[in-house]
């Protein structure tokens, strides 16, 4: 349950409260370029505390590569990656020792194993997170060496909907601190976070994400199909409650005549797709179009106002807000949908490379 993937795979470890948190890769190809300076970039984009809409826990995320790399390179071999805690209080989270959390994994982690690490969740924190991104950096640069490219953004908060598609969007004014490449709805977005902050609530989002230049060909018949992999990759995410691509759910309204994409040859000699309604996968395997897709994230469970709830004997009790969390996690989520995205795009690469040496 700690380990994603197939021939690029990466297990995760350590806990919110631990030493630290880590990722050992294993499948990386020999020679790529570990660009340090790119890795920290990641990391920075996921850590807390970087704006006044996220968790004030100061977390620098600095990342120290164990193994795996020699002058610069890969090696081929495990690539293992540890990223120490710096500023965890535990103290924050005696007061829900024998509570069970609304909507958390205290109760689901307790009856499983017959114990849970309370200091903020544990293995289920949202800190486990930064391993993926910090595995997911590394296979961004694989793909980047391909032409591949991939781009998160923020797309909804709470009723707030970004009015565009995606090939509308100038993505280089994704970086304000909403991650929404517009500013207009990035400002009600923001002003919307703050005032559900105040409250002592939370809110939900969508982080959109379309992954450029894919070729042809990845994905497997029949369980391990693109879309399915991709799905299974966003829900595994913390706070995850939805994943659609293409056209969606808003696919059910068009007849069968409307939705199909249609093929034709471009001038360049390559067989497209007139309209895009599969979202750059079809039978399971892409066909060279923007693989495009939505992630739904619910409000974060943890408020600052109490919450009716029962401890581990069943008595009723109270939560009550404390510690330091997001009032809303799609900012900080952006670069994890990228990671994982990447870690799947990057596997099913590898994969179909195998076919190719046995069929050549």
């Amino acid at each position: 349950m700690n380990t994603f993937g197939h021939i690029f795979r990466i297990t995760t470890f350590g806990e919110s409260h631990g030493e630290g948190i880590g990722v050992v890769i294993d499948g990386c190809p020999a020679g790529l370029e570990i660009d340090l300076a790119f890795l920290a970039s990641e990391m920075k984009r996921r850590k807390p505390g970087q704006s006044k809409i996220t968790t004030p826990r100061k977390e620098k995320d600095e990342i120290k590569i164990l193994s795996g790399t020699f002058e610069g390179k890969s090696t081929g071999t495990p690539l293992a990656i540890f990223i120490p805690n710096q500023d965890q209080n535990s103290g924050d989270y005696s007061h829900i020792a024998t509570k069970f959390r609304p909507s958390h994994a205290d109760y689901t982690y307790e009856k499983k194993y017959g114990n849970r690490d309370y200091r903020g969740g544990g293995r289920s924190s949202a800190r486990e997170t930064a391993a993926r991104v910090a595995a997911g950096a590394i296979a961004k640069l694989f793909l980047q060496s391909k032409g591949i490219s991939i781009q998160g953004y923020v797309s909804q908060v709470g009723n707030i909907t970004l009015q565009k598609e995606y090939s509308e969007l100038d993505f280089s004014k994704k970086e304000n601190i909403m991650r929404c490449p517009n500013e207009e709805t990035a400002t009600k977005m923001i002003e919307f976070i703050e005032k559900v902050k105040n409250e002592g609530d939370t809110i939900g989002g969508v982080v959109s994400c379309v992954i450029k230049t894919v070729p042809v060909g990845l994905g497997e018949p029949v369980f391990d199909k693109l879309h399915a992999e991709l799905g299974k990759a966003m829900l595994s995410i913390n706070a995850v409650k939805g994943f659609e691509y293409g056209s969606g759910f808003e696919g059910v309204k068009l007849k069968g005549s409307e939705h199909n994409d249609e093929f034709y040859k471009d001038e360049n000699g390559k067989i497209r797709t007139k309209t895009n309604h599969s979202g750059g996968i079809q039978g399971g395997i892409s066909n060279g179009e923007d693989i495009y897709f939505k992630v739904a994230f619910k409000p974060v469970a943890t408020l600052m106002k109490d919450q009716e709830s029962v401890d581990n004997e069943g008595n009723k009790t109270t939560v009550s807000g404390k510690g330091r969390h997001d009032p809303c996690v799609v900012p900080r989520a952006v670069p994890i949908v990228e990671a994982m995205a990447a870690l799947v795009i990057t596997d099913f690469y590898l994969r179909q490379k195998s076919h190719e040496r046995i069929n050549s």
